[in-house]
């Protein structure tokens, strides 16, 4: 998504040595009626593809341990089809010498499992799933080599217009964009899964109904994102539910390339909702975010879609747990910062409530934390950004009650 965002972040400090998430027991090699495993002899690219198209409905495709080398990406196109490895540290598909900026793996098909198996060093996205209703992401991992690098693939995993969306145990590294993303998608689960040392970690993006929880996110520019932007086939972004995961010491520098959305995301932000409505972050631990925990704005750019609404509104923060951040904000709200005595507090809003040519609106803002947990509203009133009618408060809002979104079942899903 091209465009700029106005950023913060979140608090904290906390030296947590959460673990990454356990991969799932794999079948074992003897287990009676286990399909055929991909054969590694001759060309395994080739091997691999054909047995993704040739598949049927309800058929496995078993991949072998190992680290298989791959020059071109993969595409699945048929409904019904699990893609099984040996597990996701046994089974490594390198894309280092793909040739193409494109995905490791594209799927186009309903009710496709995708499940113990690693993808590497891919020019473009780690795995892609394109309208691909009930498909579940489990125990599988996609990094990239080396350190941070806008060079490397935008997302890692990338399911988009679909429902009924699950992502669980799932690891991701190093993507340039968001490591775990979800967009235009209605009925999702994030759970169980780790995002670390990407742009932003987890994004639920211009979707509906999103369950996002268990999760770690941790040294990444920013840790969970929940976004609406304009211009997309589907927006009005809403009903998630952020809820017990571990957000901490997002503090890597972004290196997404200049001119995406991610782009303007400060260093330091730990949870971030942008224009979206009906969002609920509670029960997560929340520390070390240099440059603040919680950042609820609005989208900042001119749009033109009179559809569109750019608020953040309904949203609800309560019984997180808060420690340390906030004593370096980075980006474009740094100066902001320093004129407010050089640190932010565990909350921050941008206070805008109108845009260009409209009336002020409420965006209802629901806080309920413990006295002592820090709350600014910037008072921007509206974007562009004019200092002179900055007006910031650090009195808590004092929001209308909203019910809380139904829990997100899955057909797909067994717990």
């Amino acid at each position: 998504m091209k465009h700029y965002i106005l950023g913060t972040g979140i608090v904290a400090a906390l030296a947590l040595s959460a673990c990454s998430p356990k991969p799932a027991a794999v079948p074992e090699e003897a287990a009676p009626g286990l399909p055929k495993i991909v054969s590694a002899d001759g060309d395994f690219a080739t091997n691999l593809q054909t047995a993704l198209i040739e598949a049927k409905s309800g058929d496995t495709v078993r991949l072998p341990e190992g680290v298989f080398n791959l020059t071109t990406g993969l595409s699945l196109d048929v409904d019904g089809v699990t893609v099984l490895g040996a597990g996701q540290d046994k089974t490594i598909l390198d894309f280092a010498g793909q040739t193409r900026a494109g995905e490791g793996l594209l799927v186009t098909s309903d009710d496709v499992t995708l499940m113990a198996f690693g993808i590497r060093d891919t020019k473009g996205d780690g795995i892609k799933s394109k309208g691909a209703d009930r498909i579940t992401y489990r125990d599988v991992t996609v990094d990239w080599s080396g350190e941070p690098d806008e060079g490397n693939g935008a997302y890692g995993v990338y399911p988009v217009e679909s429902t009924d969306v699950l992502i669980e145990n799932v690891t991701v590294r190093g993507a340039s964009d968001a490591g775990i993303y979800v967009g235009q998608s209605h009925n999702i689960i994030v759970r169980g899964s780790l995002a670390e040392f990407n742009v932003a970690g987890i994004e639920i993006e211009n979707s509906s109904n999103a369950d996002v929880y268990g999760n770690i996110a941790r040294d990444n520019a920013g840790g969970i994102l929940v976004f609406d932007l304009p211009d997309l086939p589907v927006m009005g972004g809403h009903s998630t539910r952020i809820y017990n995961n571990q957000v901490v010491h997002n503090n890597t520098r972004n290196f997404a390339p200049a001119g995406n959305i991610v782009a303007g995301v400060p260093s330091g932000s730990g949870i971030i909702i942008l224009a979206n409505r009906n969002v609920h972050i509670f029960d997560n631990d929340l520390a070390d975010n240099r440059t603040a925990h919680v950042l609820i704005t609005a989208y900042p750019q001119p749009f033109t879609d009179e559809n569109y609404n750019p608020l953040p509104r309904d949203i609800v923060v309560r019984n997180n747990r808060w420690s340390g951040g906030g004593n370096d904000p980075q980006g474009e709200l740094a100066p902001v910062a320093q004129a407010m005595g050089g640190a932010f507090p565990a909350i921050v809003t941008d206070g805008v409530t109108r845009w260009p040519g409209a009336e002020s609106q409420p965006v209802n803002i629901v806080i309920d934390e413990a006295p002592e947990v820090g709350f600014v509203s910037l008072g921007l009133g509206e974007y562009p950004i004019n200092p002179e009618m900055m007006q910031p408060g650090m009195e808590r809002p004092q929001g209308t009650p909203v019910e809380e979104p139904a829990v997100v079942k899955l057909p797909q899903d067994a717990e």
